[in-house]
């Protein structure tokens, strides 16, 4: 019996994991490839996880045995009806609102059904397993580990077999095998609770057969106390995905790493022996919580690998101080349901939090150290001896001081006239951080204290002078930005520049970063204008406008933006003037660009350029074969495809490469990274362009030019198609 219900509940919550990342791949390309996308399914899992306990709750609390076994038969037979998973034809997000609501419904009509159906799963059968045969003393959290090692596996079996072997159809189909798998096994759990409870059935409710009187068992203080232990590490979840995937591309892989960390701290904490000292997670948390603040509030570049290994493990401690102290908490098998309704509860507050409280109230990701200032908080003391009133009062003087220094540290060190700024950055941070080390062993202490840091170096902006504006959407946070030497006014979108703009009014009008006239867009913009094509040109992706400086009188540029804050921010001439100041004719429209050009013109473009903004990574949907042959259908005969893959994290080299290749096109790249300081300088930045065509001769000369190299076909990405695409394989990872 026990195997029986162990394996029931690991194939069920194998399932009910596999389909989250699957479904956040199916809904990225349509919502724009951003790192919200992924948080708002998440919240819609969690909050489908809340409906699905609270189900189990009341049905084991309210129903009497006989019927439980009925409705919960009935339950599981009816997602039968709407497999395998497909995405409905017709549905697109709107254009110019927020998209979350959208992918609550898209969410609702694909996977609702069987995702509530397996959430009912987990409390259910542990709540029967403890009852069977009227006993109350049987343990069922060895299922829950049994449980949380299914949902485990199946996320890390995703990015590393299912993504890269199947196609999303076709994982739609195997995962309809496996519910179907699962049917027979949850219906053999039901007919031996129904059986080994026939004779207390007639009882009446649960709560009557346990003789537990739950309400004066269990107090609200308690609950708060299991919903608050839940709340951090739900937020911090999100929080650390959102603050990782705003420069690295939003890819299964770094959604499913968090997640297992976060359910692998579960398996942990629940074990029979812990095999990680709660205490030693205690005692490491503050020097992980401020090396990870630092890399945030200081806008530090690091290799990917270090970064990801950093935040990661932060989160996994943070996780593992509490929901360690969930484990310590958790009551006997009557409140098992209870328990993890609040458990429940408090991950939807922690995902409403991140995905739609915190764009609003917060003008950058700033839920992620505030979840790990919280993180801190919930650490128990580590010290048992009591202290005079006076030492609690420095729990909250002594952060205050340290404020007053990171604000005195932020304003001053820049009037001083530092120019390096290594130094600069060590003198700003190394001593609030070591002050902030020293509250460790308090907890309040050292939580007030990260709270201090949080507000008073906020101000730090680096190397690139004075904040000007700072704004927050859907899709992700934009910064504008004046240089320490008041020359050039940048925009920043995470810590990726996608935009910048001379002060002075003799070069205003130059297109500077990866579009510089001396780089490889210059020299296509060069080639397109001496060439017999139509005088018009689309362009995926709007930055600051920079392009829209290579437009003749006679020409008409249109820009397909997927974010509305984009354009306010490029059209407003307090910051940027290319779009005002365009010779040529410009539009803007606003919506997912392979949506929105399905009604531009049949060959209707002479050049497309494919600049797409989302901070560092261009999101898949649009280098895939099907959106390629629509770019292709929108340019005349002669025209030009040119990409920019100037990126830090991800070689779309191989991709276009085979794109080329499958589709018959002619490729060449130049690879204009040798820049030099003079030229940085001045606004030139490295940058990495590739130019596709249907024949060599309509690159209008580039070909013969030795800085352009001819791109072959090459294996290592695969072809990409809408339902196939593998980032991982792409990864920089130095």
């Amino acid at each position: 019996m026990r195997v029986l219900f162990a394996l029931t509940l690991f194939v069920s919550a194998g399932l009910l994991f596999l389909v989250e990342p699957m479904f956040g791949k199916m809904v990225l390309p349509l919502a724009g490839g951003t790192p919200a996308v992924w948080n708002t399914c998440l919240v819609f899992f969690q909050a489908t996880l809340l409906a699905g306990y609270l189900w189990a709750h009341l049905t084991t609390e309210r129903i009497n045995a006989r019927r439980q076994a009925v409705v919960q038969g009935a339950l599981l037979i009816a997602p039968l009806a709407v497999l395998p998973i497909r995405l409905p034809v017709g549905w697109s997000p709107p254009a110019a609102l927020n998209p979350i609501p959208w992918i609550f419904a898209l969410a609702v009509v694909t996977i609702g059904l069987p995702f509530f159906v397996l959430a009912t799963m987990a409390p259910t059968l542990q709540r029967w397993y403890a009852e069977m045969d009227g006993g109350e003393g049987r343990d069922p959290y060895p299922l829950y580990r049994a449980s949380n090692f299914g949902s485990l596996l199946a996320l890390l079996s995703y990015p590393f077999l299912l993504e890269p072997l199947l196609r999303l159809n076709t994982q739609g189909r195997v995962w309809a095998w496996g519910y179907a798998l699962l049917v027979p096994l949850a219906l053999c759990c039901v007919v031996l609770f129904s059986r080994s409870l026939r004779a207390v059935a007639s009882a009446g409710p649960a709560a009557s057969r346990t003789g537990f009187d739950t309400e004066s068992r269990v107090s609200n203080k308690l609950r708060g106390r299991w919903i608050a232990l839940a709340f951090v590490p739900a937020s911090l979840l999100l929080g650390v995905t959102s603050t990782l995937t705003t420069d690295i591309p939003p890819i299964p892989f770094l959604w499913v790493v968090p997640l297992a960390i976060y359910l692998g701290t579960f398996i942990l904490v629940f074990a029979e022996r812990p095999l990680v000292p709660h205490e030693l997670m205690v005692e490491r948390l503050p020097f992980l919580v401020l090396a990870s603040i630092f890399t945030v509030l200081a806008h530090v570049s690091l290799p990917v690998t270090l970064l990801l290994l950093l935040h990661w493990l932060t989160f996994f401690v943070a996780a593992m101080v509490c929901h360690g102290e969930l484990s310590r908490s958790r009551p006997p098998t009557p409140y098992l349901t209870q328990f993890y309704v609040c458990l429940a509860f408090g991950g939807v507050l922690g995902g409403l939090f991140n995905a739609l409280v915190a764009p609003l109230v917060f003008r950058s990701v700033e839920e992620y150290p505030l979840g790990l200032m919280l993180a801190a908080f919930c650490r128990p003391r580590l010290e048992r001896k009591a202290h005079k009133p006076w030492v609690k009062w420095l729990d909250f003087g002594l952060p205050a001081l340290l404020g007053l220094l990171c604000v005195a540290l932020v304003r001053g060190l820049p009037a001083l006239g530092l120019h390096n700024q290594r130094v600069l950055q060590f003198l700003t941070f190394v001593p609030p951080l070591f002050l902030c080390l020293s509250f460790g062993r308090r907890p309040l202490r050292f939580a007030l204290g990260v709270g201090m840091l949080l507000v008073g170096l906020q101000g730090y902006t680096g190397p690139y002078g004075r904040e000007l504006h700072r704004a927050r959407s859907f899709f992700g946070v934009y910064r504008v930005m004046l240089d320490g030497d008041a020359k050039h006014v940048l925009l920043f979108h995470g810590s990726t520049i996608h935009g910048m703009q001379s002060i002075g009014t003799t070069d205003r009008r130059e297109p500077l970063t990866y579009y510089h006239p001396s780089g490889p867009i210059g020299q296509v913009f060069a080639e397109f204008e001496t060439a017999r094509v139509r005088p018009t040109v689309g362009i995926v992706g709007l930055g600051a406008g920079s392009l829209a400086s290579y437009a003749a009188p006679a020409q008409l540029f249109t820009f397909y933006e997927i974010d509305p804050l984009v354009e306010r921010l490029a059209r407003d001439s307090r910051y940027f003037t290319f779009l005002r100041d365009c010779p040529g004719n410009v539009r803007v429209v606003l919506g997912d660009a392979r949506l929105s050009l399905r009604d531009a013109p049949a060959r209707g473009y002479g050049l497309l350029v494919l600049d797409a903004f989302s901070s560092d990574s261009i999101p898949m949907h649009l280098l895939t074969r099907e959106a390629l042959a629509l770019y292709l259908s929108k340019l005349d005969d002669e025209g030009m495809l040119a990409v920019n893959i100037s990126n830090r994290y991800l070689d779309l080299e191989p991709v276009l490469a085979n794109l080329a290749g499958d589709a018959g096109l002619a490729a060449w790249m130049r690879d204009d990274s040798a820049v030099s300081a003079e030229e940085y300088r001045n606004g030139k930045f490295p940058a990495r362009w590739v130019v596709l065509a249907r024949t060599p001769s309509d690159v209008r000369g580039l070909e013969r030019d030795p800085r352009w190299r001819r791109l072959d076909a090459r294996s290592r990405a695969g072809l990409w198609t809408d339902d196939f695409s593998n980032l991982f394989t792409i990864l920089r990872w130095d």
